[in-house]
């Protein structure tokens, strides 16, 4: 078991390595950012990685406060399916109704890989090469149809 600054430093330095295994990336490199994440110009629209004992998460999160806005850009989204699930053989995840460990509920829209652990460092060059991949592709999918949920 962990102490909590042990597990601080741990999941510091997970990030940490995570970020420098995305700059050596061949396909990653030469962007002016390497990930859009919160920044998606989209209220109430974010891009998120999640890593934890059950598994590695790479997520499109619709978080409005207001339901029937995020049930709207859900179904906006559902508009789109085709094109976000382009590249993902298995298709992506679609969760209306995702209740955070915080109690909130948003809905999301991911990918997945169980059977890792962020706890195991040994475990972490599967979480890195899963992440990076599964969000460059979520990220250009999602890019393609942006403007029209802009609207």
């Amino acid at each position: 078991m962990y102490t909590k600054d042990e597990l601080r430093e741990l999941k510091i330095a997970f990030w940490e390595s995570f970020a420098a295994y995305c700059e050596v990336q061949p396909y990653l490199q030469g962007r002016k950012k390497i990930w859009i994440l919160y920044d998606t110009k989209i209220k109430g629209v974010e891009l998120k990685f999640d890593a934890t004992r059950n598994g590695a998460y790479v997520i499109l999160e619709i978080n409005h406060r207001q339901e029937d806005l995020r049930l709207e850009m859900f179904e906006k989204l559902s508009w789109y399916k085709e094109t976000l699930e382009k590249d993902f053989n298995e298709g992506l995840i679609w969760d209306i109704c995702f209740v955070r460990e915080t109690g909130k509920e948003v809905a999301r829209i991911y990918t997945e890989k169980t059977g890792i652990d962020i706890h195991r460092r040994e475990h972490w060059g599967e979480f890195f090469h899963f992440m990076a991949q599964k969000m460059y592709l979520l990220e250009r999918n999602f890019l393609e149809i942006a403007d029209y949920l802009r609207e």
